[in-house]
């Protein structure tokens, strides 16, 4: 059975980096995207970007300034984040869109990781 399981989450200063890893337990090609989320206190979760698994294709929130990058490498979803911010803390959460919906909708990804917690100080 598919699982998701995140690591590599932390906490650091702003202007350092981060890579999130996404291991996907299972045919990774039985997805159709995996997505990363991120839940700030008191808020709901916000798509960070996905990749399309069928290919490899990227796509990111309109509001990221090209700090961001999602790729994949046997089965595993990294997500590299850099010059990290304050306002990029919150939990950072993995997930996957198997059977179909749309790729921006939260609710319609079936799958989700554990949640990495990402910790920016000034």
């Amino acid at each position: 059975q598919l699982r998701l399981r995140e690591s590599g989450g932390g906490s650091v200063q702003t202007g350092k980096s981060l890579r999130l890893s996404c291991k996907v337990l299972g045919d990774i090609k039985s997805t159709k995207w995996v997505a990363w989320f991120r839940q700030a206190p008191g808020k709901g979760r916000e798509g960070l970007a996905a990749l399309q698994t069928s290919d490899g294709s990227p796509a990111y929130h309109r509001t990221l300034e090209g700090r961001f990058t999602i790729s994949e490498e046997k089965g595993t979803v990294y997500f590299q984040m850099t010059d990290l911010k304050p306002e990029d803390s919150g939990s950072d959460y993995c997930a996957a869109l198997v059977t179909g919906g749309s790729v921006v909708t939260v609710d319609d990804y079936e799958l989700w990781g554990q949640g990495n917690q990402v910790n920016v100080s000034s």
